[in-house]
This record gives C-alpha cells, sequence and structure tokens, in this order.
C-alpha cells in the first residue's frame, strides 16, 4: 500500500460514521452497478475522503450538512496547495458525480454539486509518431531491434503465478519476440488500450473477420478491426510462440508474462518503450501508439464517428482532439514548405 492509499486509509477511519458509510455507499454502487475499473473506484474515494475531511474541519459533521459552500471551499483550498487544473477538474467532476448519487439514493435534500463549476482542464496535443516511425517501432522484433534494457521477467503477471519453466528454454526464449511483435501489432493496428490489448482472450479474435472483442471502460463491449500485419503476427504467435509460454495459470488469455500469466500491462509498458528506445524513436508508450493510430487513421481520412466507435470513447468531443493534432501537423508542413508561409 502506497503513502497516500494509507493516508486516505487513515482519514476514511477518522470520519464520523455517517460520512465513512456514505464513502462506503457510493463506492460498492461505482464498482457493482456502474462497473467502474478498481482503479477508478479509488481515484472517487480519495476525493470523496477528502472532501470529507475538510467538511468536518468546517463543523459539517452530517452529510445533509453538506452544501455547496463546502465543495467550493474544498476545491479552493485544493487550488491554493497548489493542485493543478487537471486535478481540480478530476475533484470537481467526483464531488458531482457524489452529489447527483446521494440526491438520487435520498441522502441529501438537494443535488447541491449541480451547480459546482470547475476550471477547464488545459489539454495538451498528444504527442505522436510519424507514420514511418511508428512502422519502424512495430517491425522491431521481426528486424531483430533487440532492446539494450529489456524488460525486467521479475515483476509478477495479473494472476502471480510461479515462473514456467518452459519460458526459461530456447523455445521460450524465442517465444518472447513473438509475444511482443503481436503486441506492438495489436496496439498501433486497433488503437486499443493497453488494459483492453492485456485484457484479451484467445476466444475474443475472430480470425475470420480480422477483428477482436474488446471490453473497455465500464465493460463496454466493441469489435475493433486490424489488418493483415496483425494477422501473420497472431498466427505465429498462437502456433509457435504461446504454445511455448502457456503454463497452469493462463487461462485464456491471448497475451503471456515470463510466469505463464496473463501479461502485465506494467510489463506491456516497458516493453513499448524499449523498443521505441532500441529503434531510437521518441519515448513512446502504448497510449502514445493509440494517439498515434487514431491521428493516422483521421489523415487517411477515416470518418471521426469510426475514430471514435474504434476507440471506444463515449463522448466525440474526446475524439476531436485527433483533429487538432492533424490540423496542427499540416500547419507545420506548410511553415517548413511554403515559400510565403
Amino acid at each position: 500500500m502506497s503513502r497516500s492509499d494509507r493516508s486516505t486509509r487513515a482519514m476514511h477511519q477518522a470520519l464520523p460514521p455517517a460520512l465513512r458509510e456514505a464513502v462506503d455507499d457510493f463506492a460498492e454502487h461505482l464498482s457493482r452497478v456502474r462497473n467502474r475499473s478498481t482503479h477508478t473506484v479509488r481515484a472517487y474515494v480519495t476525493d470523496l475522503v477528502s472532501l470529507f475531511d475538510h467538511a468536518v474541519r468546517m463543523g459539517c459533521v452530517d452529510l445533509a450538512e453538506l452544501d455547496l459552500s463546502v465543495l467550493r471551499s474544498w476545491l479552493a483550498r485544493q487550488r491554493t496547495t497548489g493542485a493543478a487544473r487537471t486535478s481540480l477538474a478530476r475533484r470537481a467532476a467526483s464531488a458531482r458525480a457524489f452529489s447527483a448519487w446521494a440526491h438520487r439514493a435520498g441522502l441529501l435534500s438537494a443535488d447541491v454539486g449541480a451547480a459546482l463549476a470547475s476550471p477547464r482542464a488545459h489539454r495538451e496535443l498528444p504527442s505522436v509518431l510519424r507514420a514511418d516511425q511508428a512502422a519502424a517501432l512495430v517491425d522491431g522484433p521481426t528486424r531483430r531491434i533487440t532492446p539494450t534494457d529489456p524488460p525486467p521477467t521479475d515483476l509478477p503477471d495479473t494472476h502471480g503465478a510461479p515462473t514456467n519453466p518452459a519460458r526459461t528454454g530456447p523455445a521460450g526464449e524465442a517465444a518472447v519476440p513473438l509475444r511482443d511483435r503481436v503486441l506492438l501489432e495489436l496496439l498501433y493496428a486497433t488503437g486499443v488500450r493497453v488494459s483492453e490489448a492485456c485484457g484479451l482472450d484467445v476466444g475474443d479474435v475472430d480470425h475470420g473477420r480480422r477483428v477482436i472483442r474488446v471490453f473497455g471502460k465500464g465493460g463496454r463491449e466493441r469489435s475493433v478491426p486490424y489488418g493483415v500485419p496483425a494477422q501473420r503476427a497472431l498466427d505465429d504467435w498462437l502456433r509457435q510462440g504461446r504454445p511455448a509460454m502457456v503454463g497452469a495459470h493462463s487461462g485464456d488469455a491471448l497475451l503471456l508474462g515470463a510466469r505463464g500469466g496473463r501479461l502485465n500491462p506494467t510489463i506491456a509498458r516497458q516493453i513499448v518503450g524499449a523498443y521505441a528506445e532500441a529503434a531510437g524513436l521518441p519515448r513512446t508508450s502504448p497510449h502514445g501508439l493509440r494517439h498515434s493510430a487514431a491521428t493516422h487513421l483521421l489523415e487517411g481520412g477515416a470518418d471521426l464517428r469510426a475514430v471514435q466507435e474504434l476507440l471506444g470513447h463515449s463522448s466525440l468531443a474526446s475524439t476531436q482532439i485527433y483533429t487538432h493534432v492533424s490540423v496542427e501537423r499540416l500547419r507545420a508542413a506548410y511553415r517548413q514548405a511554403h515559400p510565403r508561409a
């Protein structure tokens, strides 16, 4: 448990019983009803515990006493302690979500958070690779570009399985580049999140139609197509690579770690970063490949709505940032090439 988690837990235990119970009930609602991830629920709980700790210091010991002035005071205090605009926007969203739920549940007589404003988070344009750079990264395992600092193999897989003996032999060692190749191909070909890629099962791959079934945020299911290079990588991995790394704890997981369990997203990030460094590319993450895939799709003429569906964005506004990326790249090319720029 991190220091931040220990601090949140201590503040949670110090809250009055009614407030502590409200936090726990809201967390259960997010997890069971809204199907939010453990990480998301933890973020909401952290924000709410901070809010209620501030409310208690203001003399608010009962949930019915929570009002807009308390919410605004809490955000103002966060601002004075140096919280970033993105953090303030997220915390305000947490307060509004809780207030709306508490009102529906009859715990608050009014939705006091509905009128809570928050600073608009500054959205930086994502860093993307050029098409040739993305190709160099994805082709790394095939072209024997070996990372100079390979990812550690002693981190636990998702299931914490013991080391797979097959992984230590020649067949297991030869399987690793095949695993790395299919990971890189899928991340760039489909634009899926790293957690979505690591969560894929063998049965989620439709080889005939060349699509994968992905379960995204909130458990939302979508189908995402992939191309011929990714299909070749999948064929090689399933025929030669996965059988050499499979173990008792592999289950139906498509991508496997060194211990035979489902590939850990942390290891997947290290794999991408290591191959990017080995290829002499800018620092790159799986999310950078997602950004690159979306940008290249739009630059190639894909419809914005189609890209939204592929990425699994619930709002078109999240996808529209990639149109700005394309425009900025167009402007840069214009300034460089046009004599009257």
